[in-house]
């Protein structure tokens, strides 16, 4: 990619500039993500037309696009606007216009008509485990509800038909649920499966394991599936939580065994928090949930850096 610059590119007369925090989370991202084994052939090659725009210059704008709410809301004004991003994408103003709107969200259906989210995803944890980053013999269980507007005031009159309600404690939302596997070790997200928020954590016990793990973790809503555990990972031991009843309350040593057992699962709350209150994937991106799964590889991807 060329990266010449022109006045344009004014940061570097500027005598008292401290990089910001966006700053340096660019510059990580730009050393650590593996932009060669991202390169796919289904993107469009140079013909009679308009030529397209560079691949990774497209992946650059679309990683942006996860992680900053500005990026999200309008792409093309953001990077006009931001020098930060321009640099980390490789735009020169004195040489070349920003892509277009409609180039970038053709790249995203791009994305999600290949499933290439899920691909991203794969390749980042290959790279990971190229670096000697590799997979620890415990996997923690979890889920998150993602919301969906649950209005039907819109053009169809109705809410989003793959997104159904789900009831939390005494509290109803309407959504979609990630389930993943985090490793117990790196914290970094190893599976990834999506369902609307009336499925159950614990029915997708099977897609979120490796099936290498000698321990398993969960709180209280995965209790009772050693069974199934044992058929993934034949190794591995149930640690997961164990919760008391209206009839049957909890014993001194399994509330003793629960907090044991809460300083290595509480480690699985920390891919959401970066996820909700860091870069506020707390609701939905699109409509739909295949377009939602989709952008849920990459964000994960990108949060395993």
């Amino acid at each position: 990619m060329n990266r010449q610059k022109t006045l344009a590119n004014a940061s570097s007369l500027e005598k008292y500039k401290k990089p910001t925090k966006r700053e340096k989370f660019l510059a990580e991202m730009e050393r650590v993500v593996p932009w060669k084994e991202l390169i796919e052939s289904f993107y469009p090659k140079a013909g009679k037309g308009r030529p397209p725009v560079g691949l990774e210059r497209m992946l650059r704008i679309h990683f942006l696009q996860s992680c900053f709410h500005s990026v999200r809301i309008a792409a093309e004004e953001a990077l006009y606007d931001m020098e930060s991003l321009r640099r980390f994408v490789g735009i020169d103003l004195g040489n070349e216009p920003v892509p277009d709107e409609t180039t970038i969200c053709k790249f995203r259906h791009l994305l999600e008509t290949h499933d290439l989210g899920e691909r991203i995803f794969q390749e980042v944890n290959a790279h990971f485990e190229e670096k000697g980053l590799k997979l620890s013999e415990g996997t923690i269980m979890n889920a998150t509800i993602i919301n969906a507007p649950s209005s039907t005031k819109n053009q169809d009159k109705k809410r989003d038909p793959d997104m159904h309600s789900t009831k939390k404690g005494n509290q109803y939302y309407f959504g979609m649920k990630i389930h993943v596997g985090v490793d117990r070790e790196s914290r970094t997200v190893h599976s990834l499966v999506t369902t609307p928020a009336n499925v159950h954590g614990s029915k997708m016990v099977d897609d979120i394991l490796h099936g290498e793990e000698n321990a398993v973790f969960g709180d209280s809503a995965y209790m009772g599936k050693t069974d199934e555990i044992a058929k993934k990972a034949p190794q591995a031991l149930d640690l997961t939580q164990t919760r008391g009843t209206k009839n049957r309350k909890l014993t001194e040593e399994e509330k003793e065994r629960n907090r044991l057992l809460s300083k290595t699962r509480s480690r699985g709350e920390h891919i959401f928090l970066i996820a909700k209150r860091i870069f506020g994937f707390s609701k939905v991106r699109y409509k739909g949930l295949a377009k939602n799964t989709n952008f849920a590889f990459v964000f994960f991807a990108l949060s395993n850096l």
